[in-house]
């Protein structure tokens, strides 16, 4: 069992909690990620990325947002409660080293998974600029935490409600043509946000990793469910990632799985329970 011990919501929709998990937080690298389920009845496993660690409190930060029923349900969790399963820490680590210029660019919740990240890279001696995007101010989250590792930091907003009314490849393609480019570029966020990264990268043969979030069961490369096509290979999320070449991903094929169990997933989260909770009594 893992205590939640601190629990905040960020954005609408978007909460943030302090899991008690020395252990983890102990061995944990940038880049990695944990396997939650919620409790022994409920058997769904989902995975979330580790925003931060204390390895003085033996706690980790997870940051989600409320998309399917396990989100849902994480949600309603309160401080003092507990999780059933927490296990990590999952996935290869990001390579960190002084790369020289990093350029960062996270997407809506991806700026949560990208924060350990830059952190780590600012801390390997890199020139870090940070690039933040959402739909509208509100959704913008990490923003005090970003500015304190950034050297240069942009925030873009799809209606123009906080920074510069724009996509976040509209300021990566600036790094890109300023000189020096970037020695490397890291994007996470949705996939199809992550695709045109790539793609605005690939002219100026700037080096693009991306940090990819598919359906995943056990987290350890036996279920398959997480496979994508990688420079024309078939590879794991969970082992071989969560990081790849962004310029070799197959994200249309990425996108289409994403989508496959999405009807089943809606039904499930506004499944009327009351025929459950009747036969139950």
């Amino acid at each position: 069992m893992n205590k939640i011990l601190d629990k905040k919501q960020l954005a609408t929709g978007v909460y943030q909690m302090r899991i008690e998990a020395p252990l983890i937080a102990s061995e944990r690298k940038a880049g990695q990620f944990v396997i939650v389920q919620i409790d022994s009845h409920f058997g769904e496993r989902i995975p979330l990325t580790i925003a931060d660690a204390d390895t003085d409190e033996g706690s980790i930060t997870l940051i989600f947002q409320t998309v399917g029923r396990t989100t849902h349900l994480l949600a309603e969790k309160a401080v003092g409660d507990t999780l059933s399963h927490v296990l990590g820490p999952l996935g290869t680590p990001t390579h960190i080293k002084n790369f020289g210029r990093v350029v960062c660019v996270g997407g809506g919740i991806g700026v949560a998974p990208l924060h350990p990240i830059a952190q780590a890279m600012k801390a390997a001696g890199n020139e870090v600029t940070i690039i933040m995007g959402a739909r509208s101010k509100e959704l913008i989250v990490l923003e005090d935490e970003m500015r304190k590792i950034a050297d240069e930091r942009i925030i873009c907003t799809d209606d123009g409600s906080y920074g510069r009314k724009a996509l976040v490849t509209e300021p990566l393609k600036e790094c890109c043509e300023s000189k020096p480019k970037p020695d490397l570029a890291v994007a996470i966020g949705p996939p199809v946000m992550m695709k045109f990264c790539a793609e605005t990268t690939r002219p100026y043969a700037v080096k693009t990793m991306v940090s990819l979030n598919t359906i995943m069961v056990d987290g350890t490369g036996m279920c398959g469910g997480c496979r994508v096509t990688v420079g024309g290979e078939t590879k794991f999320v969970c082992v071989d990632g969560p990081e790849f070449d962004g310029h070799l991903v197959d994200f249309d094929n990425m996108i289409t799985r994403l989508h496959a169990f999405k009807p089943t997933e809606d039904a499930e989260h506004h499944r009327c329970h009351l025929e459950e909770i009747t036969e139950q009594d």
